[in-house]
């Protein structure tokens, strides 16, 4: 997963338990136009704390797992 998907996946997550930009930067510190510009991939690296934070309150947490040799299902479709 790179950053851009990174950052798509929680902008999903934020959407789905209806969180306002606003409301994210209000707890994450950030102003809303950086939360709309890191989902969007115009705002260069936010920071590891602050993508911590963000999930944290968006109930998940990041998980490190050793990078597969074989691809994955989805990147396999993905280069159809």
């Amino acid at each position: 997963m790179d950053y851009q998907e990174l950052s798509r996946a929680l902008s999903r997550l934020r959407r789905a338990k209806n969180i306002s930009q606003q409301t994210l930067a209000d707890h994450v510190g950030v102003s809303r136009a950086t939360v709309n510009g890191f989902e969007n991939g115009r705002v260069g690296d936010v920071g590891i704390r602050k993508v911590l934070k963000i999930a944290d309150y968006l109930g998940f947490e990041l998980c490190l797992k050793e990078k597969s040799a074989f691809p994955t299902l989805e990147e396999l479709r993905d280069e159809r």
